[in-house]
């Protein structure tokens, strides 16, 4: 299993967890889970970008 697919299967993971304990997805969200999913996006997508470099 190589390191792309590892960080995908934690990202989503992470992102059942915040549906399911944190209510990201919730009816009354708020600006606070909304900027914690898409900092959650943003460190997988960082974190794609540092493995796909290590590659090369």
């Amino acid at each position: 299993m190589n390191a792309t697919n590892i960080i995908t299967i934690i990202f989503f993971l992470g992102l059942i967890f915040g549906a399911f304990f944190l209510g990201l997805w919730d009816a009354d969200t708020n600006i606070q889970k909304g900027l914690m999913a898409l900092a959650w996006t943003a460190i997988f997508l960082v974190c794609l970008f540092y493995v796909d470099k290590k590659k090369d």
